[in-house]
């Protein structure tokens, strides 16, 4: 009954379905050259949207008349399919591992999922033969859970179907905020006024990702004073920071409470003080907000060609006012111009 109801266009509306998938199996959707995903688009007649970026977790988007999404859906679960078989001919497993699939769905349209007590998913279950969870909590910095189903790949479209039903039935409740993979991680590291990245075994000075050096000057953690480091570390400052955890923690030698603001001095040529400041001062505060530390600028003085900063704070303030100020010279010198 569910079947005639949804493809007798009573539901034949356009559907937008997310879900989502690990690095390796979104390769295997787009195919070599992406000639899979082409093919998937031509005959399904669906909209396929992968997220980009260079995370481990990707979002499929499907978006067409619920009965292209379902050709859709059903080309991705045999796709899935023929790459288990294919991983098990190399393998002494016996028993075949299910197709597994993972939705997004917003949590508002969970309950309905769910049914009262749990009778509409144990509905969902008996009725398709698929295995179906729906997540506890909430993916991080959104409103959607994920639900996972895993099956025979005829039992995940009959199911999928069944979904859609319901989803089609009680729209999402409020605005949703959508889960948004974060990036693989590289920690960030700091030492002498310079910001790195881990390559291999090799620090590599951070290309200017503002966004990230802004999230480490809002950390505010305590730092050990310079110099006052235990012995096991060199007396300049590092600082771990880890770019995918939400509080960006700090792995810093001997924690103080409270460190001492340190005053840093630095001497700019005259004709790069501009670049600096910025029109009206927008530069320097925006330096000024990034790194946490007080940068004031000395007035000129008659006959020299150099102005004097001093900047003050705790060491971790003082290293990445640093090298932002490097960062804005470097981009003047080299003619890149704004960052």
């Amino acid at each position: 009954e569910m079947e005639s109801k949804v493809s007798e266009g009573g539901l034949n509306v356009t559907l937008t379905i997310r879900l989502l998938m690990h690095g390796k199996e979104v390769g295997s959707i787009i195919g070599k050259k992406g000639e899979t995903v082409k093919k998937m688009r031509e005959e399904s007649g669906a909209r396929i949207n992968i997220s980009e970026g260079n995370c481990p977790e990707r979002i499929v988007t499907i978006t067409g008349p619920t009965d292209a999404i379902f050709k859709a859906f059903a080309m991705i679960a045999y796709k899935f399919e023929e790459d288990i078989t294919n991983s098990m001919s190399n393998s002494t497993a016996t028993s075949k591992p299910p197709v597994t699939l993972r939705l997004v769905v917003p949590a508002s349209q969970c309950g309905s999922l769910i049914g009262k007590g749990g009778s509409k998913i144990k509905e969902i279950r008996e009725s398709t033969g698929a295995q179906v969870q729906v997540a506890g909590d909430m993916l991080p910095n959104s409103t959607e859970r994920a639900v996972t189903i895993s099956g025979t790949p005829d039992a995940i479209i009959q199911c999928v179907k069944q979904i859609c039903v319901v989803m089609l039935e009680s729209p999402p409740k409020g605005a949703t905020i959508p889960y948004r993979p974060k990036p693989a991680s590289t920690p960030v590291i700091f030492a002498g006024g310079q910001a790195y990245t881990i390559q291999g075994q090799y620090a590599i000075p951070h290309p200017d990702q503002l966004t990230k050096l802004h999230q480490l000057a809002m950390q505010q953690t305590p730092f050990t004073p310079l110099g006052q480091t235990t012995p096991a570390f060199p007396a300049e400052l590092h600082c771990i920071a880890s770019a995918s955890s939400n509080m960006f923690p700090c792995i810093c030698p001997g924690l103080d409470a409270s460190p001492p603001a340190s005053t840093h001095e630095l001497t700019i040529p005259n004709d790069l003080i501009g670049c600096i400041i910025g029109r009206q001062g927008t530069k320097i505060n925006e330096i000024r907000q990034m790194s946490g530390a007080q940068i004031k600028i000395a007035n000129a003085t008659e006959g020299s060609s150099e102005r004097q900063i001093t900047i003050t704070g705790t060491p971790a303030n003082i290293s990445l006012a640093q090298y932002l100020i490097n960062a804005r010279l470097t981009s003047e010198v080299t003619g890149m111009g704004a960052l």
